[in-house]
Protein backbone atom coordinates (compact mmCIF):
# COMPACT_ATOMS: atom_id res chain seq x y z
CA UNK A 1 0.00 0.00 0.00
CA UNK A 2 1.35 3.41 -0.91
CA UNK A 3 1.66 6.21 1.61
CA UNK A 4 -0.91 8.19 -0.37
CA UNK A 5 -3.61 5.51 -0.19
CA UNK A 6 -2.92 5.06 3.52
CA UNK A 7 -3.36 8.81 4.05
CA UNK A 8 -6.61 8.84 2.06
CA UNK A 9 -8.09 5.98 4.11
CA UNK A 10 -7.05 7.58 7.41
CA UNK A 11 -9.28 10.56 6.56
CA UNK A 12 -12.32 8.33 6.12
CA UNK A 13 -15.00 8.07 8.77
CA UNK A 14 -17.47 5.27 9.28
CA UNK A 15 -21.18 6.09 8.93
CA UNK A 16 -24.31 4.21 9.87
CA UNK A 17 -27.53 4.74 7.92
CA UNK A 18 -30.49 3.40 9.88
CA UNK A 19 -33.96 3.61 8.38
CA UNK A 20 -37.58 2.51 8.68
CA UNK A 21 -39.74 2.03 5.60
CA UNK A 22 -43.21 3.42 5.01
CA UNK A 23 -46.03 0.89 5.34
CA UNK A 24 -46.19 0.23 1.59
CA UNK A 25 -45.12 -3.42 1.28
CA UNK A 26 -46.09 -3.90 -2.38
CA UNK A 27 -44.22 -0.79 -3.55
CA UNK A 28 -41.23 -1.72 -1.38
CA UNK A 29 -41.12 -5.21 -2.91
CA UNK A 30 -41.04 -3.60 -6.37
CA UNK A 31 -38.12 -1.32 -5.46
CA UNK A 32 -36.03 -3.75 -3.36
CA UNK A 33 -34.02 -5.12 -6.33
CA UNK A 34 -33.03 -1.60 -7.41
CA UNK A 35 -32.21 -0.61 -3.80
CA UNK A 36 -30.01 -3.70 -3.30
CA UNK A 37 -28.27 -3.20 -6.65
CA UNK A 38 -27.60 0.46 -5.87
CA UNK A 39 -25.84 -0.30 -2.59
CA UNK A 40 -23.92 -3.32 -3.89
CA UNK A 41 -22.52 -1.37 -6.83
CA UNK A 42 -21.81 1.94 -5.07
CA UNK A 43 -18.14 0.91 -4.53
CA UNK A 44 -18.14 2.06 -0.92
CA UNK A 45 -15.27 1.28 1.42
CA UNK A 46 -16.24 -0.99 4.32
CA UNK A 47 -19.81 -1.42 3.06
CA UNK A 48 -22.13 -3.74 4.98
CA UNK A 49 -25.88 -3.65 4.99
CA UNK A 50 -29.13 -5.50 5.11
CA UNK A 51 -32.73 -5.49 6.22
CA UNK A 52 -34.04 -5.97 9.73
CA UNK A 53 -35.47 -9.44 10.36
CA UNK A 54 -39.03 -8.12 10.30
CA UNK A 55 -38.34 -6.18 7.06
CA UNK A 56 -39.49 -2.86 8.55
CA UNK A 57 -36.27 -1.16 7.48
CA UNK A 58 -32.55 -1.71 7.47
CA UNK A 59 -29.09 -0.67 8.46
CA UNK A 60 -26.20 0.19 6.15
CA UNK A 61 -22.68 1.13 7.18
CA UNK A 62 -19.83 2.42 5.02
CA UNK A 63 -16.83 4.75 5.01
CA UNK A 64 -16.65 8.24 3.50
CA UNK A 65 -14.51 11.26 4.31
CA UNK A 66 -17.39 13.50 5.45
CA UNK A 67 -21.03 13.54 6.47
CA UNK A 68 -21.83 15.55 3.33
CA UNK A 69 -20.32 12.83 1.12
CA UNK A 70 -22.21 10.14 3.02
CA UNK A 71 -25.47 12.09 2.61
CA UNK A 72 -24.90 12.39 -1.14
CA UNK A 73 -24.74 8.60 -1.37
CA UNK A 74 -27.77 8.05 0.86
CA UNK A 75 -29.95 10.56 -0.98
CA UNK A 76 -29.53 8.52 -4.18
CA UNK A 77 -30.94 5.37 -2.54
CA UNK A 78 -33.94 4.22 -4.63
CA UNK A 79 -35.99 3.89 -1.42
CA UNK A 80 -35.51 7.63 -0.83
CA UNK A 81 -36.06 8.56 -4.48
CA UNK A 82 -39.34 6.60 -4.42
CA UNK A 83 -40.36 8.19 -1.07
CA UNK A 84 -40.45 4.83 0.73
CA UNK A 85 -38.56 5.88 3.87
CA UNK A 86 -40.64 6.83 6.93
CA UNK A 87 -37.68 7.73 9.18
CA UNK A 88 -33.93 7.77 8.69
CA UNK A 89 -30.83 8.57 10.66
CA UNK A 90 -27.21 8.88 9.68
CA UNK A 91 -24.56 8.98 12.31
CA UNK A 92 -20.81 8.80 12.36
CA UNK A 93 -19.87 5.53 14.04
CA UNK A 94 -16.61 4.84 15.86
CA UNK A 95 -16.36 1.04 16.23
CA UNK A 96 -14.04 -0.20 18.94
Amino acid sequence: MSDRSHMDRSNEKRFVYFYFNRNEPEKIREVVPEHVQYWRTANLEEYQGGPFGDRTGGLITFAKSSLDEAMEIILQDPFILEDLIEQKWIKEWVPE
